[in-house]
């Protein structure tokens, strides 16, 4: 059993709420204790001697109000630098917060429907639902009810709050536009099967040093018994699922060694008491992985509109921005992604000129290029695990590719982490980036062609490296390559398996003799 695993038997993780005032008032905390704030949404940050902390913020059905918006700008000015992150998660983060204003921190977050309370540790994350719910024309039925529901009912509960390891949700209904249901612990996927609406549901997804992308259930639930199946399905984990290495811990592991057949007859027999109805698989995305960027239509006949953050960085400032312009043009509701950019949902059709002039003046206009499918993590300005830094190296990446690349018509996405954790997802990217050091140089291998969308697979990881300082270069000639080659509509994915992945190589792509650009 890991030290944290005989901490957790010790003390009932959800506890450190009550130790965070007291910690508040010392202006210290015990430090066998600090994993624990985990479950507070609550990390030190780097360097962990200095006593910062990081918080991340959970957002339920990823909707909020422009005042919401205001708070959390407040939040991150008063407290936190003005550091304010959106997260691939649909959460907010925060950065350089002390201790002792953790409680005023939650004070300011009751009142507006945020809170921390599983957003990291061993129990059940955000629920991701679709940012599309409610909107999109093409959805088969408005998730957030179910997601709040599933959040209402998982989210704190002091059942799930020792779990052999983080334990992830999606809920979504427009499958064909999507596909993070592959990298969740419980992917739930709405579609009609003879008329009838229902999920089709997937189990075992996650990434990490070892992915594994998630397996069909095999059924088709009602969306009442979704909450249900969901928590069964967790207690199943809780139950059954390896605790003795940490690394070898979460649901995609239980699934890989008894089968995902054997799995749904635990979850039926010990946890439902009923045998689930069978069903076909959902339709799946083409592309997979990216949001539905730029202005597109409702169902009502109003519009959405998604807002490129880069990287998933903003200021108070352009927060605040954001909060009025979704009150001029929208109904003061925004939404967060799970690819780190915003929503401003229910704009006029003849408001979309001005909304866009607007969101230019402050940099967040609305993007359909590489600005809104490129994803980075916390990296080393402020991460303890990480090997490169990532925020500021991704963003510059992106003002050096995008106006060179706006003619692309069809999504490309860039993933970049700091290490092998996968907190961005870089195996299912087209281009996916995981820092690491040679000696004393930052490099990142790449992993290529890796989709959630038809495809369904993990990226091929391939031989070499591509040294920081030739980050821009490299990701320019691959996609110089993609454009002059491709055929019309034709994906990356499709284009990388008919050339050839190996054309992709960072020792083929990277001359010795070439310029370094972008250094």
């Amino acid at each position: 059993m890991s030290d944290l695993e005989a901490l957790k038997k010790e003390v009932p993780p959800f506890q450190i709420f009550d130790l965070i005032p007291q910690y508040a008032e010392a202006g210290a905390i015990d430090p066998e204790m600090t994993d624990l704030l985990k479950w507070a949404g609550i990390y030190p940050q780097r360097p962990q001697e200095d006593g910062f902390l990081m918080m991340r913020v959970k957002v339920p059905t990823a909707e909020f109000s422009s005042e919401t918006l205001r708070v959390v700008a407040s939040i991150s000015e008063d407290f936190g630098r003005g550091f304010l992150d959106v997260t691939d998660r649909q959460a907010f983060q925060f950065h350089w917060l002390t201790i002792d204003k953790v409680p005023q921190i939650f004070d300011r977050l009751e009142p507006i429907g945020l809170h921390t309370k599983g957003a990291c540790g061993d129990t059940v994350r955000a629920v991701i639902a679709s940012p599309l719910a409610g909107l999109d024309a093409r959805e088969v039925i408005d998730v957030r009810p179910i997601a709040a529901a599933m959040e209402g009912t998982l989210s704190g509960n002091p059942d799930f709050q020792d779990l052999p390891r983080k334990f992830k949700i999606s809920i979504t209904a427009t499958p064909e536009l999507e596909g993070i249901h592959m990298i969740n612990d419980i992917g739930f996927l709405a579609h009609r099967v003879g008329g009838e609406v229902g999920f089709d549901v997937w189990v075992g997804g996650g990434l990490g040093a070892v992915a594994h992308l998630a397996k069909r259930l095999g059924v088709f639930i009602r969306p009442e018994e979704v909450v249900e199946v969901g928590r069964a399905i967790a207690g199943a984990y809780r139950d059954h699922g390896y605790r003795v290495s940490r690394k070898k811990s979460r649901l995609k592991f239980l699934i890989k060694d008894i089968g995902v057949e054997k799995f749904r007859e635990i979850v039926e027999n010990d946890y439902l008491g009923r045998r689930l109805q069978d069903g076909p698989a959902a339709p799946v995305a083409r592309f997979g992985g990216n949001d539905v960027l730029g202005v597109n239509p409702q169902g009502d006949g109003l519009n959405y509109v998604v807002v490129a953050t880069t990287v998933g960085r903003i200021d108070p400032y352009k927060a605040r921005r954001l909060a009025d312009l979704a009150d001029r043009y929208g109904k003061g509701v925004l939404r967060t992604t799970a690819f780190q950019n915003m929503m401003i949902p229910h704009v006029r059709s003849e408001d979309i000129a001005e909304l866009t002039a607007e969101l230019e003046a402050i940099d967040l206009a609305p993007k359909t290029t590489l600005r809104g499918t490129t994803i980075a993590c916390t990296g080393t300005q402020f991460c303890r695990l990480a090997l490169t830094e990532t925020k500021a190296r991704t963003a510059n990446l992106v003002d050096h590719i995008e106006a060179k690349f706006a003619d692309l018509d069809v999504p490309f996405t860039i993933n970049l982490t700091g290490c092998s954790n996968a907190c961005t997802r870089y195996q299912v990217a087209d281009l996916g980036f995981m820092g690491a050091l040679r000696g004393e140089e930052e490099v990142y291998n790449v992993h290529l062609a890796g989709s959630i969308g038809q495809a369904q697979r993990t990226g091929d990881k391939l031989k070499g490296f591509v040294p920081a300082v030739r980050l821009n270069e490299y990701t320019e000639a691959v996609l110089g390559d993609f454009r002059s080659g491709k055929l019309p509509g034709e994906s990356f994915v499709e284009y990388a398996d008919r050339v050839g992945h190996e054309r992709f190589a960072p020792d083929a792509i990277l001359k010795p003799e070439r310029e370094v650009v972008g250094a």
